[in-house]
């Protein structure tokens, strides 16, 4: 991979910032190889090791002239162990029981066993205790790389880090350097999509924003995108409600949040929430006090997990595309190991608006700032 170059498939930028120690030339790795021949890692892995009736032979013979030409050398287990490597690749996940980070963690695991990895997924339920501990087992299993999926600040991380193991961080930004292998969306860009489009339509408020902590890029680049536009539009910060509520549980922040919304004045009448969790507690609170959603209020979610389009047609929101998110991360990965590179993978946003007329398919409209799907359904659809 070039330093500039999109990756490929995913719509996204790529920057790359160089982290290589010496001048060194690395040893030709199986990456490198597949690279070459234009096949999969686990292609040239079947290849290597004689499996038959699994490539053509034109495949096998541009895999073997590859190796020729990259000098390859195939290394025994026992190599692998002395050099601390393997095809485990860590997943630390802040919380599986939100389908937006299962949906991720579900595309990661498939291009990673595409690309001749095995994926070991840890739940770490936000926790700096418990992603230590699973940092730890993960370099005693001699992981060839970690992927966190929304990390938290933490001593081990900061050792491996410290140690220049491959550490690749997903929708949130390495808490202790901004510059680490970043896959994600542009979130100030995504937040202040989502103001532009209420200001499109001419909307003026009462604008509200229910998040979790700010303390970290996602929910922090976020709130900036959405607040910035607005005051952009001449809408006073001051003028626009937030609110939050304790711990970590989004459905339980949106709840009382909302509760403390309802009594600002005026109330809110647009609301941005920095996840669906969060709009799902909102909606559940506004529900419980016979408030019409989206009638008197508007949500607007982040994320937009597969479950939205089954239970939430009242929820608009900015659709992360998880679903590809496995492609960057291997081509992130591959960077680490091969090149010694720390890249960014910025990956398109849409926004979905629900809600809008009662009958006829979805449709799609482009805007510059992201692509807006309105989805409808047909009655008893």
């Amino acid at each position: 991979m070039h330093c500039g170059k999109r990756l490929q498939g995913i719509g996204g930028r790529v920057t790359k910032h160089d982290r290589s120690k010496t001048a060194q030339p690395r040893p030709a790795s199986i990456a490198a190889v597949a690279h070459r021949a234009g096949v999969s890692i686990a292609t040239v892995s079947r290849v290597m090791n004689g499996i038959e009736n699994k490539a053509s032979s034109e495949t096998a013979s541009r895999v073997m002239a590859a190796v020729e030409s990259l000098g390859y050398r195939p290394q025994s287990v026992g190599r692998a162990l002395r050099q601390r490597e393997s095809r485990i690749v860590g997943v630390l996940a802040a919380n599986l029981g939100n389908p937006a980070m299962a949906a991720a963690a579900a595309s990661i695991e498939l291009a990673l066993r595409d690309a001749g990895f095995v994926m070991a997924l840890c739940d770490t339920h936000e926790d700096a205790g418990i992603q230590d501990e699973y940092l730890a087992e993960m370099e005693a299993q001699l992981a060839r790389g970690i992927v966190l999926l929304v990390a938290v600040p933490s001593p081990k991380l900061d050792a491996l880090r410290a140690a220049g193991r491959p550490l690749i961080f997903v929708n949130r930004r390495d808490p202790g350097a901004e510059d680490s292998t970043f896959v994600g969306i542009d979130d100030h860009a995504a937040g202040r999509a989502v103001a532009e489009h209420w200001l499109a339509k001419g909307e003026t408020g009462p604008f509200g924003l229910l998040h979790a902590s700010l303390a970290f890029s996602a929910g922090r680049h976020r709130a900036a995108g959405y607040l910035g536009r607005l005051a952009e539009a001449g809408i006073d910060e001051g003028s626009i409600a937030h609110a939050t509520g304790p711990g970590r549980h989004h459905l339980e922040i949106g709840y009382i949040g909302m509760a403390r919304l309802l009594e600002a004045t005026p109330r809110p009448r647009r609301i941005l929430c920095l996840s669906d969790l969060i709009a799902y507690g909102v909606y559940r609170c506004l529900v419980e006090r016979g408030v019409s959603v989206p009638g008197e209020i508007e949500l607007f979610g982040f994320d937009d997990n597969p479950l939205n389009a089954w239970i939430a047609p009242w929820l608009s929101a900015v659709r992360i595309p998880y679903e590809i998110f496995g492609t960057a991360v291997v081509a992130s990965l591959a960077a680490l190991i091969d090149e010694g590179r720390a890249t960014t993978a910025l990956l398109n946003h849409e926004l979905v608006i629900r809600g809008g007329s009662p009958r006829g398919p979805a449709r799609d409209v482009m805007s510059q700032a992201s692509r807006i799907i309105l989805e409808t359904k047909s009655p008893g659809a």
